[in-house]
């Protein structure tokens, strides 16, 4: 049972500044003891700064050639240190906190093996308005979610007429944990792996990047798979493909079903 003080909390801001955060992860931001922001970009962490002074940014532990995991554990450390003292922490995320993002599930294991209080709230991720500024609903053909570098390590089953998301294009491939970004060759790499699971080179995807500030609109960029390998992205970079060929019947399940709604099973 927890018995000890300090607690922690990690909530998201949504991805676009001032419209997605919620009144309960506002007020969590508002009355916590400590404060830690890891967002978007440098306008974002200013507006959290005007929220609630004295927000501490986790991205000075970021560097090139380090390698994201030693990072996203000294930004742990960095939070349950405070939590540890008997403070109220908050955790400020931009999106989903629990959405491709290791630290906040992290911190949350380690704070409730030590015997804290700790939770998650929800966030608008770039996945919810991915499906909004593009007009996917993932119940028409079903949607395939997979990591870029994940996709190509291990053996996945893709199933190509239903939608496929790959997150973090921008690095696919990277196989040192510590660059931000990768280029032309990982992506050939990627684009042939696709082609053997069925897509077309000349098949169209979409590049797409959920829009951060009101003034600035969502990129959706549409072209053929043969193209992505000079594309330019970025680690916000997400590939959507579509449906490459129609689904198929099951006949078998299909009669199966016919039967047993005639009572003959």
């Amino acid at each position: 049972m927890t018995s000890k003080k300090g607690s922690f909390v990690a909530v998201g801001l949504g991805m676009m500044l001032g419209a997605h955060v919620s009144p309960r992860a506002r007020s969590e931001i508002e009355h916590a003891d400590a404060v830690f922001a890891l967002v978007s970009d440098a306008i974002v962490e200013r507006w959290v700064q005007g929220m609630r002074p004295g927000v501490r940014s986790l991205q000075p532990f970021y560097a090139e050639g380090k390698r994201r995991t030693q990072s996203y554990r000294e930004m742990i450390e960095a939070m349950l240190s405070e939590v540890r003292l008997g403070h109220r922490v908050c955790g400020v995320f931009y999106g989903h906190p629990g959405v491709f993002a290791q630290v906040p599930h992290h911190a949350i294991a380690q704070a409730r093996s030590e015997g804290f209080e700790a939770e998650m709230h929800a966030g608008i991720s770039a996945e919810d308005c991915l499906y909004a500024d593009l007009g996917i609903d993932p119940g028409t053909f079903g949607c395939q979610h997979y990591e870029a570098s994940q996709l190509m390590f291990y053996q996945r089953r893709i199933d190509p007429s239903a939608y496929l998301v790959l997150w973090q294009i921008g690095v696919a491939g990277d196989r040192s944990i510590s660059r931000f970004g990768t280029g032309p060759a990982h992506r050939r790499l990627l684009v042939e792996l696709l082609v053997g699971e069925g897509y077309p080179l000349d098949h169209e995807v979409i590049v797409y990047e959920a829009a951060t500030l009101p003034i600035v609109e969502p990129r959706m960029e549409r072209m053929p798979l043969s193209t992505l390998v000079e594309a330019d992205l970025r680690l916000q970079s997400t590939l959507v493909i579509p449906p490459a060929r129609p689904m198929t019947r099951n006949e078998t399940m299909l009669a199966k079903l016919a039967r047993l709604e005639a009572g003959q099973d």
